[in-house]
């Protein structure tokens, strides 16, 4: 876990900092001030460093950087999984930074520098990593060149170490607000924030590889969930950096073209111009069958083929994820009832479903999986999903419920028709009741839906992007965006496969695919099929070399410019076919 402490003078981030890893049993302390160079002396610096020297406890290891800010990127770079590092503070870094390059005069001369401790920050192994950095652009604008230069610099810092850490506070007058990402290590601010315990034991689950199937018994102690969440967004500056930076690549031919967007999105979701091809994609396939009307003309059976198939590493999500070099898991989601008669699940179904998706989301984070995939198997979902988006998007049922396939693959009309009929008398139902997340989810939605905010919503908080293709994964995004409006920026939709409930729900959510492929191979089963392709597009991005100008070849006539204009415009008039054409005398002149 990677936590950011922004404070001004003595506003009391260095205790609130020192408190995050008050519980932990070894602290590396990392200080980053300078001792004043030989010579020189202040008292008042000395009887500062002297007081947070004093603070440390004994069993705390520091280590002084002071004159060699380079250390640092090393430092986070080379810790252990079980560390536990404090660095204190970032500011003295960057003093360093633009002391030891004699160059107070370029705002942007430690660009490089800090774009390197961002990538460290983001890259660090370390169990919990705690920074402190001052906020100097609450204050007046500097007078001095030097004051303006370390000023503009320092709101760069923070911007890209914050974009690369997993929560961020802001300290004013000793009073802790969390800008992002609090509720995830515990910390109730203010004052009482002194006691905070910080736990940085990760998650991880026993048995959950391929072939293993999860359920809401893996999820452990339901966690809280409600609307207004604080999470993550996506670097939109760097993102618009790699679209940039595409322009300049020397690539064959026209460029990307729809693969552009993709770029875009993997820099900022990575927050780096040149983003990487995802090395460790998982796909999540969750089953979640219902019973009543929403399961007309669907089979459990074929659903429970289906699963099986995904443990065997047969069928097609098996042999689609085999070919993009995706993990698998399946999850086992709790059965919904009959959204038309009464809700599909009671609370407690719906909170174990939340944290069981968000500790898979958790769990895939720590385990270094770096984009997920959301695929469904279960029966009557595109009828659940599709209830669920014509509430909360006022679409009509019988538009949005494509036709009904059976098991031999031939058209089932009569099953269509009770599927719109028992969305519809859903719909009605619900009609008065709050349209809250959790209530939605309890009403409509069921486990495999349920699970998938959950993914969503874990998914965003470590910033790990998520393919969807199909009704679940893009109703459940609907619902993850009235818990936290942030996740839809994490979604990557590559087609909507013509689906209707799709197509409606991505517009409203404004998640826009970028093919148009239109594949019916399953939920999950496009976005595994586009993998490679996209991871193309991104190694293209990545390893391009930029086109090298040719050299403007000096004139060989003598002439300057406006010279060379003159004649070219002579040279013009003397071809015009009008310029020698001979006089002739009108007949009123004789």
């Amino acid at each position: 876990m990677r936590l950011l402490v922004l404070g001004g003078i003595r506003s009391g981030k260095s205790e609130v900092a020192e408190s995050l890893v008050a519980d932990a049993e070894r602290v590396r302390y990392v200080a980053t001030a300078p001792e004043l160079p030989g010579g020189l002396t202040d008292e008042a610096w000395a009887a500062r460093l002297a007081r947070h020297r004093e603070r440390r406890p004994a069993g705390w290891s520091t280590e002084e950087i002071g004159t060699e800010p380079e250390r640092l990127a090393d430092l986070l770079h080379s810790a252990k999984p079980e560390d536990v590092l404090l660095v204190d503070d970032l500011g003295g870094w960057l003093t360093a930074v633009f002391d030891t390059g004699g160059d107070w005069s370029d705002a942007h001369a430690a660009d490089a520098r800090i774009a390197a401790l961002a990538d460290a920050v983001r890259g660090c192994p370390a169990a919990l990593l705690v920074m402190v950095s001052p906020e100097a652009g609450l204050a007046v604008l500097p007078a001095t060149a030097a004051g303006r230069t370390f000023a503009d610099a320092n709101g760069l810092l923070n911007q890209r170490v914050a974009a690369a850490s997993d929560g961020v506070a802001l300290v004013i007058a000793g009073e802790v607000t969390w800008l992002r990402g609090g509720s995830a290590v515990g910390f109730a601010g203010g004052r009482e924030a002194a006691a905070a315990v910080v736990d940085t034991t990760p998650f991880a689950f026993t048995g959950a590889v391929a072939g293993a199937v999860l359920s809401t018994a893996d999820g452990g102690e339901a966690l809280s969930f409600q609307p207004g969440m604080e999470l993550p967004l996506p670097d939109e500056s760097t993102a618009a950096e790699a679209g940039e930076r595409l322009r300049t690549l020397k690539l064959n031919g026209a460029g990307l073209g729809g693969l552009v967007p993709v770029v875009r999105f993997a820099g900022g979701t990575q927050g780096r111009p040149d983003p990487r091809p995802w090395q460790q994609p998982r796909i999540l396939v969750l089953r979640g069958d219902r019973t009543g009307g929403f399961a007309a003309g669907d089979s459990s059976a074929a659903a429970d083929e289906r699963l099986q198939d995904v443990v065997d590493g047969t069928g097609t999500l098996a042999m689609l994820a085999a070919t993009a070099g995706a993990s698998v898991q399946a999850i086992d989601c709790p059965e919904a009832g009959p959204a038309e008669l009464h809700d599909s699940l009671d609370d407690s179904s719906v909170d174990a479903a939340l944290t069981l998706g968000w500790r898979l989301a958790d769990a895939a984070a720590n385990e270094g999986v770096d984009v997920l995939v959301l695929g469904a198997c279960g029966s009557g979902s595109d009828a659940a999903a599709a209830a669920i988006v014509a509430v909360l998007t006022g679409g009509e049922p019988a538009a949005l419920l494509g036709r009904v396939v059976d098991a031999t693959g031939f058209v089932d009309d009569a099953a269509w028709i009770r599927k719109v009929g028992a969305v519809r008398d859903a719909r009605h139902r619900i009609r008065a009741r709050s349209r809250e997340p959790h209530t939605i989810l309890s009403m409509l939605g069921g486990g495999d839906i349920a699970v998938a905010v959950g993914v969503l919503l874990g998914a965003a908080s470590r910033k790990l992007p998520v393919m969807i293709d199909g009704p679940v994964g893009i109703a459940a995004g609907l619902v993850a965006r009235d818990y936290g409006a942030q996740t839809r920026h994490w979604l990557l939709m590559p087609d909507h496969g013509e689906n209707p409930t799709v197509k409606l729900a991505a517009d409203v959510l404004g998640v826009t695919p970028f093919l148009q492929l239109k594949l019916g191979l399953g939920e999950g089963g496009t976005a595994l099929a586009t993998l490679p392709l996209i991871n193309t597009a991104l190694t293209l991005a990545a390893a391009t070399p930029p086109r090298v100008p040719a050299p403007a070849e000096p004139p060989s006539d003598g002439l300057t410019e406006q010279e060379r204009i003159e004649a070219e415009i002579q040279r013009v008039v003397a071809d015009s076919p009008t310029a020698e054409m001979p006089y002739v005398k009108p007949s009123w002149e004789d």
